[in-house]
């Protein structure tokens, strides 16, 4: 087992410490809000598959965005495929069968739920949006 390295910086170590102390998980709830109400076990009935997409391709629109202006996915290579893939799922239409259009609006959500938690750990977004 190879042994770990240690930050020896006295200022390296603080800095670290202070990140620990104040750490805070992202929390943003509209976005969140949105995600659960199409993966939770509850089917957005017609009426609301409309509003959810539209909701759904703007929160994609603004990670996309904010990924690419902090060169995010210059420096991470599965940033960069979520972009691509983001950009390729909200040019798509939600389908003319009910069924067809909740499976596009769960693979919204899924693609902003991963952007969520890449764009985290990749120092993009903070604890309030």
């Amino acid at each position: 087992m190879r042994k770990a390295d240690q930050p020896s910086d006295p200022a390296r170590l603080s800095w670290m410490l202070g990140k620990a102390q104040t750490w805070q998980p992202y929390v943003d709830g509209n976005r969140l809000d949105d995600v659960a109400a199409v993966l939770d076990n509850y089917v957005p009935s017609k009426d609301e598959v409309e509003a959810l997409g539209t909701r759904l391709r703007s929160h994609l629109r603004h990670m996309v965005q904010l990924a690419v202006t902090s060169q995010a996915d210059q420096r991470d290579p599965e940033v960069a495929d979520l972009v691509k893939r983001a950009q390729d799922a909200r040019s798509a239409a939600l389908g003319e069968d009910h069924s067809e259009a909740v499976g596009h609006l769960r693979q919204l959500a899924w693609r902003l739920d991963a952007f969520l938690e890449r764009l985290v750990e990749n120092q993009c977004l903070r604890e309030r949006p």
